[in-house]
């Protein structure tokens, strides 16, 4: 191993609870095991996992670390048996499976991603959550392409941020909901072709006004609930649903009909306990299909906040408000 500290900061939670139970403390820093990398972290983003997390809902998966984290930015510094890339000094952005709001984590060889040439290591420390997500559920899972409309649900989001930018650079007609004026202007900034407050008007209505009363192709949701129901009619004939959050109950009663009578796709999924050769795979995609649009300033994150260690807990205060527009982000000083 290289040269590093022994000790190092990092974010616990004590116990289930609000933002109060978010405290920093000193603990051993750790070392990687086979195909593992350590890396002196410079900034990780701060995810709505997170807040689950913190909250008793989302533990991270057996064996892993329960220090909060999801994604980082930073330098590699020790290598785990096996491992030939990336390379000591090397600076990278990774998908972390727990622990990245600490100042060293441990990353999986790979899925450590270079950084794009125009991010500094704050930005691209706001990747790999949203892209991973993005990536595999909108274009893999969902199969949006060119010609075809897409829903986004939360469009001033890191995730809603990110699929804007996406779809729009892949030739897809895109509409956003958002919850205040500022927020849809800063969904039409992003690309997206119409922007509708959830607020002040029935997205369904909107929707079909939108397409001539055809509906969309595709509907990205993180909120379901009676959003669930509402989706199913906004969507065409042959349209997917794809849900990859619940900020409102997911437990509903609702009426299948629609799926059988417009032949309709309700897929899903999660990242975080998937093997690393899966998320590999989602890696070597963004690598060919992203990572040259993050190259050229096509896409970016949009840094909405950026919070030292210490104030982990004001993001994540910040972050349940969603009084945000894109990503928040932690600083370690490193």
């Amino acid at each position: 191993m290289a040269e590093i500290s022994k000790t190092m900061r990092q974010v616990r939670f004590a116990g289930a609870g609000g933002p109060e139970v978010v405290t920093v403390e000193t603990a051993d820093v750790p070392r990687p095991g086979p195909g593992q990398v350590l890396v002196e972290v410079v900034a990780a983003g701060v995810n709505r996992p997170d807040c689950l997390q913190r909250a008793g809902n989302y533990p991270p998966p057996p064996g892993a670390t329960d220090v909060p984290g999801l994604e980082i930015a930073g330098r590699v510094v020790a290598l785990g048996e096996g491992v030939t890339s990336p390379k000591i000094g090397d600076e990278i952005c990774a998908l972390v499976i727990s622990g990245g709001y600490a100042e060293y984590c441990i990353a999986e060889a790979p899925l450590c991603l270079p950084i794009p040439k125009p991010l500094s290591l704050l930005e691209a420390a706001g990747l790999p959550e949203n892209y991973y997500t993005v990536y595999d559920n909108v274009f893999t899972r969902g199969g949006l392409k060119a010609g075809e409309t897409i829903l986004i649900h939360g469009g001033s989001s890191g995730i809603g941020s990110t699929a804007i930018q996406l779809a729009h650079h892949a030739g897809v007609r895109v509409i956003a909901t958002a919850g205040s004026k500022e927020k849809c202007d800063f969904c039409l900034s992003l690309g997206a072709d119409a922007a509708i407050n959830y607020r002040d008007t029935d997205f369904v209505a909107e929707v079909k006004a939108l397409t001539d009363g055809k509906g969309v192709e595709e509907i990205l949701d993180m909120v379901g609930g009676p959003y669930v129901a509402r989706n199913l009619q906004a969507l065409a004939v042959e349209g997917r649903l794809v849900q990859i959050a619940f900020l409102q109950p997911s437990e509903v009663t609702i009426d299948l009909m629609p799926v059988m009578l417009k032949r309709l796709t309700f897929t899903g999924s999660t990242l975080r306990a998937r093997p690393v050769p899966l998320k590999k795979a989602i890696a070597d995609a963004l690598m060919r299909d992203v990572w040259p649009l993050l190259d050229a300033g096509k896409v970016k994150p949009f840094i909405h906040a950026t919070f030292p260690l210490e104030q982990a807990r004001e993001a994540h205060a910040l972050m349940e408000s969603s009084a945000h527009l894109g990503k928040i982000m932690l600083e370690t000083g490193r």
